[in-house]
């Protein structure tokens, strides 16, 4: 089994330039790979490989200021979910286009897990989820509002939006992603905007599926996730969806079944918002992905563009 480390700490990097090398040397150096995303908010990522291959890079990055708690969720997959490594500096670690935000100075409560369930049965309480809509699609918690936002930039446009119905007679936010960063943030933006009874769920949803016994739990379907994976379940098993290669989203049984879906070429979802011409390049990629696979080789073609890691 491969180990998974999904992690993130918001701290102030001057300089995450500086960090990046040493960051993917260390890396590197023990056949780790995955995303690490860097910026002068802090670290954010998804790593995988053996278990004391991993130990040894969550201890570099607790030696970074301020890392000495970083948060990590831990999780196996049956194989490498991930086909290189990459540690990027970017402006954002979780992107969301509101400059003045700093989650370290005005983030809202944490919840743990087994207090979570009470909090969101709540009728005082709005719960909502931070995600975007094609992670919404694949599961949820009972009753959480779904802002249907395509990405993560889109959800300070639409709480102001929306604000007034969502509040109306509600004392309390609870929002939710899926290892606790882009709801952390959310809950600092919700605190900017003047709302002070702001929660949000400490660990995210991986950690609530790590410790909520299924039979008390009030999440419906899986959790997508940002690699090979696709989706996981209570216990963090492996979930059922696969991925289309296309457009990088989740697919059903149903998805599977269309006439639109092609492996590696096309999905229901994606099927005109691509041309003909590049179905055709992703044919040729798959077909040449094919033909490595048969002589055992991993195709250059088959290093895809990774996902942002808002898995987070």
């Amino acid at each position: 089994m491969i180990a998974v480390a999904a992690l993130y700490k918001f701290t102030p990097f001057p300089d995450p330039e500086s960090q990046r090398a040493p960051l993917l040397a260390a890396c590197e150096a023990v056949g780790i790979k995955g995303t690490l995303l860097l910026a002068r908010e802090g670290i954010n990522g998804t790593i995988a490989g053996g278990e004391n291959a991993i130990a040894q890079v969550i201890a570099h990055i607790r030696a970074l200021p301020g890392c000495a708690d970083c948060d990590v969720k831990f999780s196996h997959a049956p194989e490498m979910p991930f086909y290189r490594m990459k540690v990027r500096v970017k402006q954002e670690i979780v992107t969301m286009g509101e400059p003045d935000i700093d989650p370290t100075l005005s983030a809202g409560h944490y919840v743990d897990p087994h207090d979570w369930n009470a909090l969101i049965a709540d009728p005082d309480t709005i719960v909502i989820d931070t995600r975007n809509d094609y992670e919404v699609a694949v599961g949820s918690f009972a009753g959480a509002v779904d802002p249907q936002t395509p990405s993560f930039r889109d959800f300070p446009a639409w709480f102001r939006e929306h604000r007034e119905t969502l509040l109306e007679g509600k004392k309390k936010v609870a929002m939710f992603c899926t290892g606790g960063i882009r709801c952390e943030k959310s809950t600092s933006f919700l605190r900017a905007e003047g709302i002070d009874e702001v929660y949000h769920l400490k660990g995210g949803i991986l950690k609530y599926l790590e410790q909520v016994p299924e039979n008390e739990s009030l999440w419906q379907g899986e959790c997508f996730v940002f690699d090979e994976r696709v989706t996981v379940r209570h216990g963090l098993e492996q979930g059922t969806f696969q991925l289309c290669r296309a457009c990088r989203r989740p697919l059903d049984a149903a998805a599977l079944a269309h006439p639109d879906y092609k492996d590696g070429v096309s999905c229901p979802a994606c099927i005109t918002e691509r041309t003909p011409e590049q179905r055709a390049g992703y044919a040729e990629r798959q077909r040449q992905d094919a033909l490595a696979r048969q002589r055992g080789e991993l195709h250059v073609g088959a290093v895809r563009p990774a996902p942002k890691p808002d898995a987070q």
